[in-house]
């Protein structure tokens, strides 16, 4: 799945091409993968969430409390621990529309400190609503820590780790790793807006952040008001082939570069450029990092035409720079976190988490031996089975999962936003319809120039526009 990630600028002496991509700048940390969630979780009993403690005002953000919701570590009750969970909420509790939640992406980034940006952001409609920010298991200040693969991957969903990373990374986790799925993330809002007192709740997600209100809103309709859903990820889940984003790549760089008016043909160059190097995970990655930098894909482009013509190095330049700009902390987007809920959550060539680890290399030879053209378009099958993603949970440790909601039932009758850019590859279009024919009330907007996070990013205030009218009831 993907998350919002923030470009913060070259670095000083970065790599031709490096920007930093990750979300929020936080303490760097370092040693064992564990969290201090897992430390507190080990001294305290199951059962039900205590509820919100220790309010106090949001360091740095005039007009928000912060607190700490107190959750099980397992909702079924058969392991005992706790965690606390932190949640910032806007002061104004009597708003008439009630709470507004508003779901980071990843699976890994917190919500919280990004409670500044959005509520500059969703301003326009904070007197009707009260923003709510919670940062999910395993993230923030509490995230799950796994230094190597941390180092590795970074902000990506698609950069290759080693197995060693991965498996060092679950064997430190432990057996807690099987309560880190979404499912647990939604039973942990269900006890926030308990906590909160509210019957029903506005959920606002953005890319990873969309699944979790779609599976909230499917085991809780009755307590859903209205869901945004911005770069949409399907309440089926997401294809861990990526194959939607290999064969929407031609079109997205051909869109952008007829309207800023080059003169190339970008999709012949990706074609040439993947079957000459044999480049085309790292091209992938470059492409889902660089529109977070530039919607347009100018570099990018260029880049490509000029590997295509015989000349690979700006675009291996551009490559390093990535993989440099994408290095993030766990704070920022906790990439053992990453790994535990895509691991569970996800459904490979090879079945689930609970499959024997001795074959699923196979099943994945055989997955990818199947593939043509049509799957993956102008790149490879190798490049579809070697994403990151696919490798982290290819060399996960075997994991019970919890069942999954029937993936065709259809989403609860409320009033749904479905939000995309047109230039998006991290959440391709075609997720966001896959997931209107499963959405009996949906109200679809694409913002033509826009690429990924539509309400945090884009340049053009459509999608914005779009959103205040949405929430406010004037559509």
């Amino acid at each position: 799945m993907r998350k919002d990630r923030t470009a913060r600028g070259r670095r000083r002496g970065a790599a031709p091409g490096a920007v930093a991509l990750a979300a929020v700048g936080v303490l760097m940390v370092s040693g064992t993968c564990t969290s201090a969630a897992q430390d507190r979780a080990a001294a305290a009993p199951a059962g039900e969430g205590g509820g919100l403690s220790g309010a106090a005002a949001c360091p740095g953000v005039e007009g928000f409390t912060c607190a700490t919701l107190t959750v099980p570590l397992d909702h079924g009750g058969g392991v005992p621990g706790r965690l606390g969970l932190k949640v910032a909420l806007a002061d104004n509790a009597k708003a008439p529309k009630g709470v507004l939640l508003f779901l980071t992406g990843g699976p890994g980034q917190p919500g919280v400190p990004f409670v500044a940006r959005l509520s500059q952001k969703l301003a326009p409609v904070l007197k009707d609503y009260r923003l709510v920010m919670i940062d999910q298991r395993g993230t923030g200040a509490d995230a799950l820590q796994c230094p190597q693969l941390q180092k590795e991957m970074g902000s990506s969903d698609l950069t290759p780790p080693t197995a060693r990373a991965v498996t060092d990374c679950a064997a430190a986790i432990g057996d807690d790793r099987r309560f880190y799925g979404t499912s647990d993330t939604v039973a942990d809002l269900e006890l926030l807006r308990r906590a909160l007192g509210e019957r029903r709740m506005t959920l606002d997600g953005v890319s990873y952040g969309t699944y979790t209100a779609e599976r909230y809103a499917l085991a809780h309709p009755q307590h859903v008001a209205r869901l945004v859903l911005d770069s949409v990820v399907p309440q089926t889940g997401y294809d861990p082939m990526d194959r939607a984003a290999l064969r929407a790549a031609p079109r997205v760089l051909t869109a952008a570069c007829r309207a800023t008016g080059c003169t190339t043909d970008p999709a012949a160059d990706l074609a040439t450029v993947v079957d000459r190097y044999d480049n085309g995970v790292d091209v992938l990655d470059a492409l889902t990092a660089w529109e977070f930098v530039d919607p347009d894909y100018a570099a990018v482009i260029d880049a490509l035409h000029r590997a295509a013509g015989g000349d690979p190095g700006p675009l291996r330049g551009l490559i390093a720079g990535v993989r440099q700009g994408s290095a993030a902390t766990a704070e920022e987007l906790s990439q053992g976190l990453h790994a535990s809920t895509l691991c569970l959550d996800g459904r490979y060539p090879w079945g689930s988490s609970d499959t024997p680890v001795a074959g699923r290399r196979a099943a994945l030879e055989k997955a990818g031996a199947e593939l043509t053209p049509a799957d993956y378009g102008p790149f490879d099958a190798a490049t579809a089975t070697g994403l990151g993603s696919m490798l982290s949970c290819l060399h996960w440790p075997r994991t019970p999962v919890p069942p999954l909601p029937p993936e065709h039932r259809r989403l609860p009758g409320v009033p749904v936003l479905l939000l995309g850019g047109g230039r998006d590859l991290s959440t391709p279009l075609e997720w966001l319809y896959d997931q209107k024919r499963l959405t009996p009330r949906a109200w679809v907007v694409v913002v033509p120039g826009a690429a990924h996070s539509v309400q945090n990013r884009a340049a053009d205030d459509a999608g914005r526009r779009a959103v205040f009218d949405f929430l406010l009831g004037r559509r």
